[in-house]
């Protein structure tokens, strides 16, 4: 059976956004549960924000959807923490997804497994490849995601609200209930209610994605600062929150698709976008 869809316009989600503004982030998490039922997931990376989103929804609704992915690039201690989360929220209802291996395989023989250290717009392809399209695919089946964003990590995130229509991905609803939230505070929820925190903070890692692309910071660095740290004033973003404009990212992003699936029509709607955002034809 097809659930019927819930979709809201821009004027609606504004109304809407204006009276959750000021709602802790309990409440936006139960109205994002109540009004999407199945079609809502949390997106996570297992980090400290996610992980007190997933303890809020499992305390409203054990079945709540989980989305991760694992990019085949995953510190292991990423992979083992994942188990033991799933250990402790066992009716949580996990999706674990993965890249298409023949864009990898694709994009690792034309580049190098270790294409990101050559350049930025490399970097934002195996972004791309390994985490954004495995994403936008699970999230063209919801109506909603959650997403712990916050608007103190970064200057590209200060504007985000705690409901909002994602136009870059189908104009579902984007909910970010811990916006207006420090990271003190989340580490706080975290200690209160007895939540698993990944390892790799108590070395010193304060952003975790992919082994190669991530450090511990060092003293009076910038919380992202571990981040792609080799690169010089490039976004500290994957592309999925925020997505990427840039040429040499979106023609070279096209060639892999094209060689992946043997036609040039494997083109995503997410790149459809960023070319309309930079006033091509599309």
């Amino acid at each position: 059976m097809t659930l019927e869809r819930i979709l809201f316009d821009d004027l609606e989600i504004g109304e809407i956004a204006m009276e959750l503004d000021y709602e802790p982030p309990q409440e936006i998490v139960r109205w994002g549960l109540e009004t999407f039922g199945d079609r809502v997931a949390i997106v996570s990376s297992l980090q400290i924000d996610t992980m007190a989103i997933l303890d809020m929804a499992y305390q409203i609704n054990p079945n709540v959807r989980v989305i991760t992915v694992d990019t085949w690039r995953l510190p292991e201690a990423t992979l083992e923490f994942l188990d033991e989360v799933r250990a402790h929220y066992p009716q949580a209802r996990w999706e674990v997804l993965t890249p298409d291996a023949q864009e990898v395989e694709t994009m690792v023989e034309r580049h190098g497994a270790d294409l990101f250290y050559k350049s930025v717009s490399l970097r934002f392809l195996c972004c791309h490849i390994r985490k954004v399209r495995p994403l936008v695919r699970a999230l063209q089946g919801l109506d909603a995601w959650f997403t712990g964003l916050r608007r103190d990590q970064w200057a590209s995130r200060s504007a985000i609200k705690k409901v909002e229509l994602d136009h870059d991905h189908g104009g579902i609803v984007k909910l970010n209930p811990l916006a207006d939230w420090t990271e003190e505070e989340v580490w706080a929820y975290l200690e209160e209610n007895g939540v698993p925190v990944h390892p790799l903070y108590a070395q010193g890692y304060t952003s975790i994605g992919c082994a190669p692309c991530s450090r511990p910071i060092q003293p009076g660095e910038d919380k992202r600062a571990g981040r792609w740290w080799w690169e010089q004033d490039a976004p500290k973003e994957c592309g999925m929150n925020c997505p990427i404009e840039t040429g040499g990212f979106e023609h070279e992003a096209e060639i892999i698709l094209a060689q992946a699936h043997g036609d040039g029509g494997a083109e995503t709607s997410y790149l459809a976008g960023v070319r309309q955002r930079n006033g091509h034809r599309v």
